[in-house]
């Protein structure tokens, strides 16, 4: 695997441990928002963030997504 496809999945098995989600749960809802790419997309400063505050920024992607906003500030 290569980095950033390893730190994706990291990200993926923390959020669903933290939030107590399945896996299929935690892949639906990473699909349904675009969180993968997000994390891809923001690899270079996610990647050296704590897992707690991963989660929160993930929460927050997935709310802005909620919302309707397509694009976050990188």
């Amino acid at each position: 695997m290569n980095d950033k496809l390893d730190f994706m999945v990291y990200c993926m098995e923390y959020y669903k441990q933290d939030k107590k989600m399945t896996g299929a749960q935690t892949a639906r809802l990473f699909s349904e928002y675009g969180v993968l790419d997000y994390i891809k997309s923001c690899y270079g400063a996610l990647h050296t963030t704590p897992p707690g505050c991963i989660v929160e920024d993930i929460d927050g992607f997935i709310v802005a997504r909620k919302n309707g906003v397509q694009e976050i500030a990188q």
